[in-house]
């Protein structure tokens, strides 16, 4: 019978990081989605920047 019980806990796995982060977000609530916010606009940026500096200049 311990042998059962052993089998059953080493098939049960830990929980993923997707749903750890799920979770946490889920709790967290609106401070998770503004955090989410400023992260994407900081994001969304530095890709402007990046592709404002990297234009080349066309001589017309």
């Amino acid at each position: 019978m311990a042998n059962k019980n052993e089998n059953l806990e080493k098939k049960v796995s830990p929980p993923s990081f997707i749903k750890l982060a799920m979770r946490n977000m889920v709790r967290k609530g609106s401070k998770s989605i503004s955090h989410f916010s400023i992260t994407f606009l900081i994001l969304i940026g530095l890709l402007i920047l990046i592709a404002t500096l990297g234009k080349p200049n066309m001589p017309v």
